[in-house]
């Protein structure tokens, strides 16, 4: 029996052979020791007994048995040789009893190099065995900026934790995401791997069943998309049948996670062309009103960035009276959710705008529900299939504050107070501080955050000597000041100068229009992307108010400036652009492109302060940030 094996073994090894040959490949089994030296390894560790998965090993670890193997394990020696009587015998043994001894290898970046039992990994590989016992010495490659290296020390990190050695991502950060959505972050118990190999076995056999073993990226990356939508503790309650379905329902997700350039962005609003069925050319259409959710993490009244949203609302219900109606729905978080969404869809909801971006963690699994209901977060750079996001370009207008701000302040100095340091709010103070330094090259700008715990206003502006500030964009309801928008400081006393503006009621309109239209559904339908909708002054969602405090020729540069904004004249990222460690981040003459701007993590040069850690945040300021939020570059 041994034989015939051996002869079968031998045609898989002679073709694969072959076929390395005609495509310039090396044919025979890769060696360790010519792809490692000693200079490129850190350290060594002993796994001890481990059960290696087969189709991690690759390789020999020294060249000794490589020329007796194609680069398939399989057999090339003839079945006349030593080689081949004995390989014949370990058939014949795996056959009758099983082979049971383990073999000796090196691990190096997840992949297996034998260094005893040659033979017994080729006989296993040849009966579709999935893993071998093996006593393993793992090589610890240096660390650097290569990305496998990374990616590989994040996976050792989980090793550690979950003992896997067969769950791999495709991106950095992967690792840790599927750690903290199965909520188990520490070493695991037998019961938490006994719940996982459960999940995995059923999710797989879906995974594989829809070609996903087709796709560029791992079961450890389908894995994050799947406990995004549905929730761990969901999935853990899920029947075998079950899989099937909900993979189906959840496809798109993920299929989105192998895109290189996950977020498509759509900059303008251009032309809105209604696409007509051609019947209606002859049946009469009585237009149905419809229904449009607004939800808000807290009330109008307690915040000027959801007002901002609430005068949007208004500014809709006014625009369309007869033709559509609002339901608004406040105080609204990651425990009620779902039950708020699920809610305002049985009140008649067809579209919802969502406008802060915890609420887009909970509300995939509605969207996967409810296809037929268009739901948009307000958020920037999150990448999810089935919930579009939209954003402002206000970097712009900061960057025509800045500009101003340059102008008036006479002792250099410029405070800027933000709130969140999430994507958005990196470029809006980057823009802000290149304005100052085009009309002021010795403008230094201040940076201090409100959310941080130790935060005070004004200690921070007297102690830095700060007379012009940059604050919040507008006014808050139930806590009015003049601190907000660009505003002089002096004596305890507040001048108002410039305010930025967010015209959210001009967005919700174009984009209510682009859905009634039908020209929505035909945008970002072409790839496995996600869509963000980043539409700036020209659009008019983002606008800039000049104040009678400021000399009238300072405004009037400033409203030349902005007409050049909205043109393209002028762009705010162009030319030679340096971060705080003066790592250059552009070069000159040339416009940064829009994904770049969009994943900032970083401060440019003549910004005195920091992106803080999440620990250094107030308690009400860290879901945001744990989401959305942005980690300085080191």
């Amino acid at each position: 029996m041994g034989d015939m094996e051996y002869e079968e073994a031998l045609k898989l090894g002679k073709k694969e052979y072959k076929a390395c040959i005609s495509q310039g490949k090396f044919p025979y089994l890769p060696v360790l020791d010519d792809i490692i030296s000693r200079e490129n390894i850190q350290s060594e560790v002993n796994l001890g007994l481990v059960q290696v998965p087969l189709e991690f090993v690759v390789g020999t670890s020294t060249a000794g048995r490589t020329t007796a193997f194609a680069a398939n394990f399989m057999p090339i020696l003839e079945n006349s040789t030593e080689f081949g009587f004995k390989w014949a015998n370990l058939a014949d043994a795996q056959m009758t009893e099983g082979i049971r001894d383990p073999i000796t290898a090196y691990e190096y970046m997840n992949r297996f190099y034998v260094v005893e039992g040659n033979k017994r990994v080729s006989v296993l590989k040849y009966f579709d065995a999935v893993s071998i016992p093996a006593y393993v010495t793992r090589k610890v490659p240096k660390y650097s900026d290569d990305f496998e290296i990374q990616l590989y020390y994040e996976f050792m990190k989980f090793n550690e934790i979950t003992g896997y050695n067969t769950i791999e991502f495709t991106k950095l950060g992967n690792a840790q995401k599927l750690l903290e959505l199965m909520g188990h972050t520490e070493p695991w118990d037998e019961q938490v791997k006994e719940d996982f190999n459960k999940i995995r076995f059923y999710f797989q056999k879906a995974f594989s069943f829809r070609g996903g073993d087709k796709l560029s990226i791992t079961i450890g990356d389908a894995l994050i998309a799947f406990f995004n939508v549905y929730g761990y503790e969901n999935v853990l309650k899920m029947e075998p049948a079950d899989y099937n379905v909900y993979v189906a329902k959840a496809w798109n997700e993920i299929v989105m996670m192998g895109e290189k350039k996950s977020v498509d962005l759509v900059m303008d609003p251009g032309k809105i062309q209604e696409k007509k069925n051609i019947l209606s050319y002859f049946i009469p259409q009585t237009p149905k009103k419809f229904t449009v959710a607004f939800l808000y993490p807290k009330a109008p009244e307690t915040s000027d960035w959801i007002y901002a949203h609430e005068l949007g609302r208004n500014y809709l219900e006014e625009t369309f009276p007869d033709k559509m109606q609002t339901i608004c729905v406040s105080d609204v978080n990651e425990n009620n959710i779902e039950e708020v969404l699920n809610d305002v869809i049985a009140r008649g909801a067809s579209i919802i705008f969502e406008v802060a971006p915890q609420m887009m963690q909970h509300s995939l699994k509605v969207a996967v529900e409810h296809p037929e209901v268009k739901i948009l977060n307000c958020s920037l750079n999150t990448p999810h299939k089935y919930i579009r996001t939209y954003y402002g370009r206000m970097y712009e207008a900061k960057f025509l504050s800045g500009l101003l701000a340059g102008v008036l302040a006479e002792n250099d100095r410029i405070g800027y107070i933000a709130d969140y340091p999430i994507y958005g709010m990196i470029a809006n103070i980057n823009a802000f501080a290149l304005g100052a330094s085009c009309t002021n090259p010795r403008a230094k700008i201040y940076l201090e955050w409100s959310t941080k715990k130790d935060y005070d206003r004004d200690r921070f502006l007297n102690e830095n000597d700060i007379r012009i500030v940059s604050d919040q964009d507008m006014i808050t309801p139930k806590d009015a000041s003049r601190m907000f928008g660009l505003y002089r400081y002096e004596n305890g006393q507040t001048t108002n100068l410039v305010m930025p503006l967010w015209n959210w009621g001009v967005f919700y309109e174009k984009m209510i229009q682009s859905i009634v239209t039908g020209s929505y559904n035909s945008v970002g339908d072409d790839g496995g992307r996600a869509l963000n909708y980043w539409w700036g002054m020209s659009a008019g969602v983002v606008d800039i108010i000049f104040s009678k405090n400021i000399p009238a020729g300072v405004a009037r540069m400033g409203e030349h400036l902005k007409s050049d904004i909205c043109s393209g004249d002028i762009v705010p990222f162009y030319g030679e652009i340096y971060a705080q460690d003066g790592t250059k981040k552009n070069s000159l003459h040339k416009e940064m492109k829009p994904e770049d701007i969009m994943e900032m993590d970083y401060l440019v040069e003549n910004i005195i302060g920091s992106i803080p850690a999440i620990s250094e945040l107030v308690d009400g300021a860290k879901a945001v940030v744990a989401l959305k939020g942005v980690e300085e570059t080191k």
